[in-house]
């Protein structure tokens, strides 16, 4: 059993290797909290998940961090902006994330730690830097000297000269250098505080995760993951400050998503250019969202837009009819198995239902190549089509039992529920007006009916009745 992995730092694709024999840690960087998730913070989300569900398919015990960044400059102007607590507003959004993370099927990481919580570990990581002379005290403030670590760029592949022929020391900083960074920041008026031996003040962004990572996975780990926009230089300046420390390897393959784009522009909350996911939980199935991101490989840049999340969801709607031909065939399927129980080929009979199994998880083992294992999906839902429209033998019951319980194993592998569709978020005004449909058919007001249903659809919604009841469903 081998997992190729690409390692952003070295630019390649390795056997995977892990630290410790039979353990995987990993650490995903989470949302900077000031505002609700967009669908390019769950594609990070998705994309740690995958490869969290292949470590663990192929017998490895994982643990995994997702942080989140509870205090910034961000977070306090929004607070100031509403007149409430930086925590309120950071909760708030920590909890609309660990929403939108159910509701897409993402295991729930082991950890979700908070840069608040790890004050005491974040001040003793400065601390080791500055007795090894890499950090400094200035006007209140603690920097990284970035010419005392030579290997500064290599997660980037940027050169220090080149660096610094574009950087400047802002107003209100007290650097040696321009490629200086803050480890802490000292207070300002207003501002949320810990006391520390350097004075009042809070964590810089970088700090935090290198502190949190190091604390629950140890000096060196195996997976660091993040969209592609970390590598810098949030993600060169945690290689640089953690390394500075331990004078270890900090992370063994640093794997970055590609970005989610609209209008091949990135998806940012600073740009006001993104969709809240909680907007579009409204109108789709969490599945066809989960399907959609998992459709491009994790490393490469994904565009979203209304017309590739339609179609995505006629091709999910072709693996359900599936499920659905098996379940009026057979009965109810198979319960979901849990990311641990592999399948092993042996232990399919039938060659063409194991010859699937086998390009499925050669797919995920070749760096989590979700898009070619979905593909081989859509080969088995061909071949179970081909099954179902065979003459009835005892040989169709056996195959069809056997590619059946395959198929949603594979299913579950990717975190797709194909054994119903989940409950899709309705508003509440659209809830009244087909409640108010119902008791104007009731009445026989066959004109407000038909209005009301007009009113629906114009904002893309439909209603379909079903033997005195009815479902709503996104046009």
């Amino acid at each position: 059993m081998s997992i190729k992995v690409y390692d952003t730092l070295r630019a390649d694709r390795f056997e995977f290797e892990p630290v410790k024999p039979g353990k995987v840690g990993m650490y995903v960087c989470g949302m900077t909290v000031q505002d609700k998730p967009h669908v390019g913070h769950m594609r990070a989300a998705i994309s740690g998940d995958i490869i969290r569900r292949t470590m663990l398919y192929f017998g490895y015990d994982v643990v995994f961090l997702n942080n989140f960044t509870d205090v910034d400059d961000k977070i306090i102007e929004r607070a100031n902006k509403e007149d409430c607590g930086f925590s309120e507003i950071a909760q708030r959004n920590m909890d609309a994330y660990l929403s939108a993370v159910e509701k897409l099927n993402i295991m729930p990481a082991t950890m979700y730690p908070c840069a608040t919580q790890h004050i005491p570990e974040i001040v003793e990581l400065i601390q080791r830097l500055e007795q090894k002379g890499v950090a400094y005290a200035s006007g209140g403030d603690v920097y990284f000297r970035v010419e005392k670590f030579h290997d500064y760029g290599k997660l980037s592949k940027r050169k220090t000269d080149d660096l610094r022929s574009g950087a400047r020391i802002e107003p209100g900083e007290h650097k040696e250098s321009p490629l200086d960074f803050a480890l802490w920041k000292g207070a300002k008026e207003g501002e949320p505080a810990w006391d520390t031996p350097w004075g009042a003040g809070r964590p810089g962004w970088h700090i935090e995760c290198s502190a949190m990572a190091m604390k629950h996975l140890g000096e060196s780990f195996d997976f660091h993951g993040g969209g592609l926009d970390l590598v810098f230089p949030h993600h060169e300046n945690e290689i640089a400050q953690s390394e500075a420390a331990t004078g270890c390897e900090f992370c063994r393959n640093w794997t970055h998503n590609g970005l989610v784009t609209l209008g091949g522009e990135k998806m940012s909350k600073s740009t006001q250019h993104f969709f809240l996911i909680e907007d579009l939980f409204q109108r789709v199935d969490p599945d066809v969202i989960r399907f959609y991101l998992l459709s491009t490989h994790y490393r490469s840049p994904i565009e979203f837009s209304e017309e590739r999340l339609d179609e995505a969801g006629i091709a999910f709607g072709r693996l359900r009819a599936t499920a659905e031909s098996l379940k009026e065939a057979m009965g109810d399927p198979p319960p979901p198995t849990d990311p641990t129980d592999r399948i092993h080929p042996e232990q399919v009979a039938d060659a063409e239902v194991r010859s699937v199994l086998v390009l499925f998880q050669e797919a995920m083992q070749d760096d989590f190549n979700t898009a070619k294992a979905q593909g081989h999906l859509f080969e088995l839902s061909r071949l179970l089509n081909r099954f179902l429209a065979e003459p009835a033998s005892g040989a169709k019951d056996e195959r069809l039992e056997e590619g059946r319980r395959v198929f949603h194993h594979l299913g579950d592998f990717l975190g797709l529920e194909l054994r119903e569709s989940r409950k899709i978020d309705v508003p509440a005004d659209i809830e009244r007006m087909a409640a108010e449909r119902v008791e104007a058919r009731k009445n026989k007001d066959w004109a407000r009916a038909d209005e009301l249903r007009d009113e629906m659809a114009a904002q893309g919604w439909i209603v379909e009745d079903r033997s005195g009841d009815y479902v709503i469903k996104p046009k």
